[in-house]
């Protein structure tokens, strides 16, 4: 196992110029359906983030976010999202995943005092922001390396189950029928 990158350091670039975050996990005596089994039933699980998880040959597929958030003093708030692109790819006894394209939606309030993104259109990480923005940028970087890091420690952990995640099966509510009745 590759223990996950250091806190302070930066997300590496691929081969592409985007930020990337990218392990690789040995799970000796798991096939390659056992392996699929545990992310779906991982991702399908309450602790695990929103992410839909699409087949594409055998690779799988998912957009999610992290919310990035600002604290000043004692208040915290959010400050923006980075959504980012999931890839999981599994073999025999092993499976690899990574985050990229990671894109920066900054927040704002709308007239109810609620935090929501201020455009659809999100900026790459990539891109280098000018002079006033840049401490800011920064710590945009290190926040979304935090939670990848987070993120990576978490699905880590859900793989590390030996049966799938099941929910508990809910308990059938009685319908009470109004048509006929006396009363």
């Amino acid at each position: 196992m590759r223990a996950p990158a250091k806190t302070e350091e930066e997300l590496p670039l691929d081969d592409r110029g985007k930020y990337i975050y990218y392990e690789v996990m040995i799970r000796k005596g798991k096939t390659k359906e056992e392996l699929i089994e545990l992310a779906k039933a991982y991702f399908k699980s309450e602790s695990a983030p929103k992410v839909n998880l699409l087949e594409k040959d055998s690779l799988y597929t998912g957009k999610g976010k992290f919310i990035i958030n600002k604290t000043a003093f004692v208040l915290t708030r959010p400050s923006g999202e980075v959504r980012y692109q999931l890839y999981l790819d599994f073999k025999e006894g092993k499976y690899r995943f990574w985050l990229t394209d990671f894109c920066f939606i900054p927040y704002q309030r709308d007239r109810y005092g609620n935090f929501v993104p201020a455009t659809s259109i999100g900026l790459p990480l990539e891109q280098k922001p000018g002079k006033l923005n840049a401490a800011e940028w920064t710590a945009y970087l290190k926040a979304t390396t935090k939670e990848a890091q987070e993120f990576a420690a978490h699905l880590k952990q859900g793989m590390l189950a030996d049966t799938p995640i099941i929910k508990p099966a809910a308990k059938a509510i009685p319908v009470q029928s109004t048509k006929n009745q006396k009363w």
